[in-house]
Order: structure tokens, then sequence, then C-alpha cells
């Protein structure tokens, strides 16, 4: 797709499929009225609920792509966990709990495929700037920064990708406050739905959520960018939010309904998806613990996003401990709740998108 016709598409966004066609009659609801979208209005929380942590976004408005960056300036254990079959990742073998580094200071998810990688550089930059990093010798300090991208080069002009520069300014964005969400950061370009070709999917984004457990202080957050190849579906009712429309462009295919009936998934599809998210806790946690939170966080994957984990997905779950919380929490019951929380968060990245070039989102087909 050229810039040109990206263009010509955002302009007539407002009319043809998103202005018209929506769900099924039979499927059709107003927004207003919808539970799942209106408890999710205010009440989610986000990842910076946990103290320690700042977020940023850059998204470049020249087509839908862009980074998101989580700092954590004064160093938190981190782990790592990669089901997806197609992943781009960066520093995700320093985490390892045999290795011997126990703090990261960044972390980097990006759009651009794996050109995306290079908006660690960026943070990294802007870490070293302040003198904040894994202390070497006396007067060396390197920022560790792991990063994760998604694929969403098909959107708009392939050349136009994030970089460097992009991950700094977004460290410049970067605050403790009300995290955005929606068509913004690495979720600017993530569309889901795509196993029968791109022109049936649907538009995500970017969600974060949190839970606090109880008057115990324990508090643990997710934020991810959703651009699957499965459907996302209610963890409630099990009913598609968002995912491959039917072949009229309205009401949902039922992407597992169509494998069990024999579909097969095509090859064109291979590398051209990826869930990227993390989850972050003031609990205090080893690296293999954290690390084991992250294998849990998955379940959250799995409960929202059918199918998920697939050849094609590069599904990456960071963890993060800030330790600030200093009580006998258990590894398991984190991890739990970061289950818990991811699959929010993944549900919020559907209800807060917009639909662009064609590409309607859970909002537009509940107006």
């Amino acid at each position: 797709m050229t810039r040109r016709e990206f263009a010509k598409g955002m302009t007539g966004i407002a009319g043809g499929l998103i202005a018209g066609k929506g769900a099924r009659a039979g499927e059709r609801s107003s927004r207003k009225n919808h539970p799942r979208f209106d408890e999710a209005a205010e009440t989610a929380g986000g990842l910076t609920d946990v103290e320690g942590f700042k977020v940023g976004h850059f998204t470049d408005e020249r087509r839908p792509t862009g980074c998101t960056v989580v700092l954590c300036e004064k160093g938190v254990v981190a782990g790592v966990d990669v089901r997806g079959g197609a992943p781009g990742t960066r520093e995700t073998d320093l985490l390892n709990p045999v290795n011997t580094v126990q703090r990261i200071y960044g972390l980097a998810l990006s759009g651009g495929s794996a050109f995306g990688l290079d908006t660690a550089s960026g943070v990294m930059r802007y870490l070293d700037e302040k003198g904040i990093g894994f202390p070497v010798g006396q007067s060396i300090h390197i920022p560790i920064v792991p990063a994760a991208i998604l694929f969403d080069l098909e959107l708009g002009d392939p050349k136009i990708r994030p970089t460097a520069e992009a991950g700094y300014r977004a460290c410049q964005n970067a605050s403790s406050g009300k995290v955005a969400e929606g068509n913004i950061g690495a979720g600017a370009g993530a569309t889901v739905g795509k196993l029968f070709g791109p022109k049936f999917a649907m538009k995500s984004g970017l969600g974060t959520a949190s839970v606090r457990a109880g008057d115990t202080g324990v508090i643990v957050a997710a934020l991810v960018a959703v651009n699957a190849a499965g459907d996302v579906r209610d963890t409630r009712t099990g009913a598609i939010l968002a995912g491959a429309r039917a072949e009229d462009g309205t009401g949902f295919r039922d992407t597992m309904k169509q494998i069990r009936n024999g579909y097969s998934i095509l090859k064109s599809a291979a590398g051209k998806n990826t869930t990227i998210g993390v989850v972050a806790t003031n609990a205090s946690l080893t690296k293999a613990e954290a690390t084991k939170v992250a294998q849990m966080a998955h379940d959250g994957y799995a409960r929202a996003i059918n199918p998920v984990h697939t050849p094609y997905d590069g599904d990456t779950v960071f963890a993060l401990s800030t330790g600030t919380l200093k009580a006998d929490e258990q590894a398991g019951s984190i991890g739990a709740l970061a289950a818990e929380v991811m699959a929010e968060a993944i549900l919020r990245a559907a209800l807060q998108a917009t639909g662009i070039l064609g590409l309607p989102s859970y909002r537009d087909l509940h107006k």
C-alpha cells in the first residue's frame, strides 16, 4: 500500500464500512449500553499504578506505527517468556535467571517489525544521558533495555517505521500519569483477526490495566499491544469483541470454528502479527520468580485471544518487579493476578481502539 493510498483511505474513513455496516442486525448494539465497554471506561487502572514506572509513547502521524517505552530508572528485576513462533526481541537472553545482570532500566515495545528494535537504542541514549544503567567500574553505567516488536508494515508506507529517535522521543514523553490507550505507541498499527487475510481484519491497539490485591498492598499491572492473528474474546462471555470478519464484512467468522471445520491457515500469515506486553508489580521477586510470573501472564493471552501463540505470532511477555513492597508475597499468587490483569489489558486494547482505513474497531461495530 502506498502512502497516497493510505492517505486517501484515511480521508474516507467516516464512510463506507465503518459508518454503514457494523455487525449483523442481530449482533449490533449500542456502545452506550454495552456493559463491557462501560465498565472498562475508567476503572481498569494502568501500568503506572505501580510506583516507580513511567510510560511514554511515540506515534508516527505519517502512518499508523509507533513505540511505547516503560522507564524504570531506579532499576527493576525482570523476567521474560516468549511463546510465539515468530518473535522479534532484544536482550532477552540477559534476563535468563542464570545470567549475571539482575536489573533493567527501561523496556521498549515497538511496531515496525525487526526495524523497530532500534527504538531500544534511543531509550539507551536517553538513560545514558542521565547516567542511569548497570554499573561497570567506577564511572561507567550501561542502560539495560530489552525490547520486543510487532509487525505492522502492511499499513501505509513500510519504509516508515520506528527508529532510535522515536524511542528517545517516547522517553521524553514518558510520565507516571494515566497511560493513553488505543491507537497509540506500539498499538498504533495493531490489528487482529488476520488468518483470512488483512481484508477481513479489525483494528486493535494498546491497552493497560491494574489490580490491587485487597489490603495487602500488592499491585499488579499490565500493558499490551495486541496485534494477534486470532480473535479477541470477552473473557466473561466468550463473545468475540474484535476479530476476523465475515466475507461481506459484517459479523464474525469465528476463527476457531473455521479451523475446526477444516480451514487451513494460509502460509502467507507467517510473521505478520504478534502480541507484546509487560506485567509489573511492587512485590519483591527474584529473576527466577519474575520469569515464572511472565510465563503465567501468558495465560491472560490464552484467555482473551484465540488462537494464540501460533507460528505466525511472536507473542512475548516481560515481567518487572520494583520490590518496594516488603512483604512475604507468593510468586504464584502474583502470577495468577498477572494473568487476570493481562487478559483485561488485552480487552481494553480492543475496546479503546478506533477504526482506520477500512479496518473497523469494536467501537465502530457498536455505535
